[in-house]
């Protein structure tokens, strides 16, 4: 009987192991095809068949987590790190667990277990050390790095975070036992000593390790390290003469990195704004260095920020970011600022030298191909200003800057006015408002080319309209808004806008005082037209291409005292 109903529970085990195992792999097969509903209740039938499986809980634990049921998913995990403990999976996922709950000693003894099925896992030991320094548990802490020790070897950074743990611990002579060690097994290096010596500095032994440096430095004067260390201590003791004497030492010193010098001179610059100011000696210093060689761009950058800071002249500054440009020429940022400087000085050929090159270095940046476009178009290179122009619009993105897009096409559209290209200038007109539909130049130039041909003249007129509501004392713009009422016939609201632009504009140009003539001949005062046509020809000097014509025309008005259609 007994052994019946011993081969009875042995049958019903297996055929529970077949349904749990047959429903478990069912479930795994809904989860990949994306089922996630049908696995979480397969998985739940997989529980009820067999509640002392763990594979179950495990997956189960991660859906009440998508379901915000944090704490049951929780306590499936648990329960399925009970059920296999030496599951090293389960465990580190119930470790982390519980750090992401802050229940850091639940953390530390599933860490601990973890550790002890795989000894090799260095992470899990810098997670316990991590761990345990948290709780301030500096013993554990020390006992954890020396199994990592033992594990890795002896080296600096585990000697070091040991030495610092003893210190924190409060026991000095085990922290500078520790360094001592290291120090003892390398004697050649020098680094170790070094180290050894600044955990005698910081544990009370300041004699001593002062006289650690002086031996480092006496066999190897320029070792980092050692510099830096009596550094600290000069400035600690606020002994600026030796603290500057160590200073000069390390900036002039070919090998240093490019990061110490950033950071001594930071100490520099602020110890001279708080000493006055003087620039004298910061100066020198970024002189010095600037003439060694540089591995990047950083010390030129800061010393023209000092220069600027210091608002030195703009030459001097930009010889600065030359040197930084030598060094990185894709940097953007200071090619902008040269440009920026080349056309405060009005220097065209600079600033398109400095736009071709930058266009090799960062073909991406819209501001160079803008830039160079408005140079050339300045020394009347209209072609190639126009490429500059087109190669600038091939780099714009739906990302680009608006303001800057809308005026590359403002000024395309000038260039091709001035080619005669009228179709294709209303076209890039009609870009930039898209990009900036309140860009006030390019609506005054549209609306007074328009108003030139008599066409479109009502757009003409809202679109000049807008500008002088934007600018009511521009001269130029009222003159345009005057000009196209004039060319619509209202010859009295006219009137009115071009007096507006003589007060506004004392010194008008020849073109606004003939559109006045104009206006006040056909608004009845032929006399004062008269008068404003002679103005306008004495005013006519240097004629622009095409504008010897228009001279021809104003000279028949003055000569018949009467208007003349161009």
């Amino acid at each position: 009987m007994l052994w019946l109903a011993v081969l009875a529970a042995g049958a019903q085990d297996v055929e529970r192991n077949r349904r749990y195992d047959a429903f478990f792999l069912e479930a795994i097969c809904e989860q990949e095809k994306g089922n996630k509903d049908a696995a979480f209740d397969l998985l739940r039938h997989c529980v009820e068949i067999d509640s002392t499986r763990s594979e179950a809980y495990y997956y189960l634990a991660r859906y009440y987590e998508a379901l915000k049921q944090r704490d049951k998913a929780f306590g499936y995990l648990q329960h399925a790190a009970e059920l296999e403990p030496d599951n090293a999976t389960y465990l580190e996922t119930l470790a982390n667990g519980y750090v992401q709950l802050r229940r850091i000693p639940e953390a530390i003894d599933v860490y601990e277990r973890l550790y002890a099925l795989k000894r090799e896992r260095t992470d899990v030991l810098a997670m316990l050390l991590e761990l345990y320094e948290q709780q301030e548990d500096y013993d554990h802490a020390i006992s954890t790095l020396s199994k990592l020790e033992t594990l890795e070897g002896k080296s600096e950074r585990i000697s070091y975070a040991k030495s610092g743990l003893y210190t924190k611990k409060g026991d000095k002579r085990a922290a500078i036992n520790e360094m001592k060690a290291l120090a003892d097994q390398y004697p050649n290096d020098l680094n170790y000593r070094c180290l050894y010596a600044n955990t005698l500095y910081v544990n009370g032994q300041q004699k001593r390790a002062l006289a650690i440096y002086d031996k480092i430095l006496h066999e190897q004067p320029d070792h980092r390290n050692a510099l830096m260390a009596m550094l600290a201590h000069y400035n600690e003791q606020q002994d600026s003469a030796h603290a500057a004497t160590i200073i000069d030492r390390i900036l002039m010193n070919k090998n240093t990195e490019s990061s110490d010098r950033i950071v001594l001179m930071r100490q520099v610059i602020g110890e001279s704004e708080h000493a006055g100011g003087d620039s004298t000696r910061v100066l020198q210093l970024f002189g010095k260095q600037l003439d060694m060689p540089q591995t990047d761009a950083d010390l030129a950058l800061m010393c023209a920020s000092y220069m600027n800071l210091k608002k030195m002249p703009t030459d001097s500054i930009g010889r600065v970011l030359d040197k930084a440009l030598a060094i990185a020429p894709d940097n953007a940022a200071v090619r902008l600022q040269l440009v920026s400087f080349a056309w405060q000085a009005d220097d065209r050929k600079r600033v398109i030298d400095l736009c071709r090159d930058a266009r090799r270095y960062n073909p991406e940046e819209m501001a160079f191909y803008y830039y160079q476009g408005i140079a050339y178009f300045q020394e009347k290179q209209l072609d190639a200003a126009l490429n500059a122009f087109h190669n600038g619009i091939g780099v714009i993105t739906s990302e680009s800057n608006p303001d800057i897009v809308s005026d590359f096409y403002a000024v395309m559209g000038d260039i091709l006015h001035q080619k005669h290209m009228d179709r294709e200038a209303f076209a890039a007109y009609d870009s930039c408002l898209l990009w900036k539909d309140d860009n006030i130049g390019c609506l005054n130039n549209y609306a007074y080319y328009l108003s030139e041909l008599g066409r479109d003249l009502d757009r003409a007129e809202q679109m000049s309209f807008r500008t002088i509501k934007a600018e009511p004392k521009n001269a130029t713009y009222l003159d345009t808004y005057a000009w196209i009422l004039f060319k619509q016939g209202r010859y009295s609201e006219a009137k009115i806008y071009i007096d507006q632009t003589l007060t506004c504009d004392k010194d008008s140009s020849w073109v606004m005082l003939d559109h006045a003539g104009d206006i006040y001949y056909h608004a009845g005062d032929r006399e004062q037209a008269l008068r404003l046509w002679q103005l306008a020809l004495e005013r006519f000097t240097e004629p622009a291409d095409g504008d010897e014509e228009k001279r021809a025309v104003l000279i028949r008005k003055i000569k018949l005292k009467k208007y003349q259609k161009e």
